[in-house]
């Protein structure tokens, strides 16, 4: 899904609690964005379908089903679509332990928000996940290599040996940071930072979390890639040792 530079990110909002609704609806609107809602999981996938939105807030508990099977849905669907994939998801729900928000990353969520929230953290999570998904088209063409390992950023692909890895929008950003910064470990801060675009630091699993993600794809072609420097942080191994 590519929006074109200068026009108003689309957000869909899944909720099926009126009043959240409205005002998520009020406040992205105000901030700018363009809003659609949906209050169930069959609702959902149709307005994505019809809206093709930048970015779903995700409720996961819905009358007719849960968000984790939207978000499984959307994403087995934008990976059968190319040029697609680049749909961001986070997730709103009062669900808070950290199996539950462990498990929303999995599934390929970009972000998890817990209720109750306030409205000025939403949108401010909102503008970080679109900062790091939507594709910058004034970006010159650039193809990123480290061994066998090749990401062309025109076309928002990776291979390794030749094999085509498809990663989410923040596995793919979370990689192209380590590439651009190959021969260097790069702290746990530092990728909160330029990769999930927190400006405060805070406890958090997330970078771990996703480094597991890119292993468990990136493996499956060649020798262990990335380092872990423990206690200090992550980095591509040298050529030669990978």
């Amino acid at each position: 899904m590519e929006t074109a530079v200068g026009t108003a990110p689309t957000v869909l909002v899944v909720e099926d609690e009126p009043g959240i609704a409205d005002i998520l609806r009020i406040t992205l609107s105000y901030n700018g964005f363009t809003v659609h809602c949906a209050a169930t999981r069959r609702e959902a996938l149709a307005a994505v379908r019809q809206h093709r939105p930048d970015l779903v807030l995700l409720d996961v508990m819905l009358p007719d089903g849960n968000g984790w099977e939207v978000c499984r849905a959307l994403r087995a669907e934008h990976a059968a679509e190319p040029g697609t994939d680049d749909l961001a998801i986070i997730f709103v729900t009062a669900r808070d332990a950290p199996r539950d928000v462990v498990a929303g990353l999995a599934l390929g969520g970009d972000d998890y928000i817990t209720k109750p929230f306030g409205v000025d953290e939403v949108v401010a999570r909102v503008h970080a996940v679109l900062r790091r998904t939507r594709r910058d088209t004034g970006v010159a063409d650039r193809v990123l290599r480290h061994g066998d390992l090749e990401m062309d950023e025109a076309t928002y692909s990776v291979r390794r040996a030749g094999q085509p890895v498809e990663l989410t929008p923040t596995e793919y950003n979370l990689l192209r940071h380590l590439l651009r910064h190959a021969g260097r470990i790069i702290s746990k801060e530092q990728l909160l930072q330029h990769v999930w675009q927190y400006e405060t630091v805070v406890p958090s699993t997330v970078v771990e979390t996703y480094i597991s993600y890119l292993r468990r794809k990136l493996d499956r072609f060649g020798p262990p890639l990335i380092e872990t420097r423990r206690g200090v942080g992550y980095g591509l191994r040298a050529v030669e040792q990978a």
